[in-house]
């Protein structure tokens, strides 16, 4: 498990300027513990990683503002290989307008928003797979 525990939220709010990513495909979900929906998908979300593995595509999942024990507990019972950051005071959930969770938000290498999902999904169905691939093989 990569988890980072940061709580300073300027760098939290640095660690996601788009344009550090370019050449990548990024996932980023907001979640929390408590959170049942967000529960359910994550699971979905480390199966998504797992298809892509070895392509140029990461996940950061964001909490929300939960305190870093009751994660690294969660994080300890659910089997996830993903980046784990804090968004201590909600901060970075306020800038990216995540106001329902699970929110998501597909970032395509070229830096731009491509898709956004409020609520559950699940990240292994093939429409979804496939939507993500087609971000890693952009047309020439």
């Amino acid at each position: 498990i990569n988890f980072s525990g940061q709580s300073n939220l300027e760098k939290l709010r640095n660690f996601f300027r788009l344009d550090e990513f370019r050449g990548q495909v990024v996932l980023v979900n907001f979640w929390a513990t408590w959170c049942e929906p967000c529960r359910k998908e994550l699971p979905s979300i480390q199966r998504l990683k797992e298809r892509l593995a070895g392509r140029p595509f990461i996940v950061l999942a964001v909490n929300l503002d939960e305190p870093e024990a009751r994660i690294r507990l969660f994080l300890s019972r659910t089997p996830l290989d993903l980046t784990v950051l804090l968004d201590p005071g909600r901060k970075a959930a306020r800038e990216w307008n995540a106001r329902i969770l699970p929110a998501s938000f597909v970032i395509a290498q070229d830096g731009a928003i491509r898709y956004r999902a409020v609520g559950e999904i699940d990240w292994n169905e093939e429409r979804v797979v496939n939507q993500v691939s087609a971000l890693l093989c952009p047309a020439r």
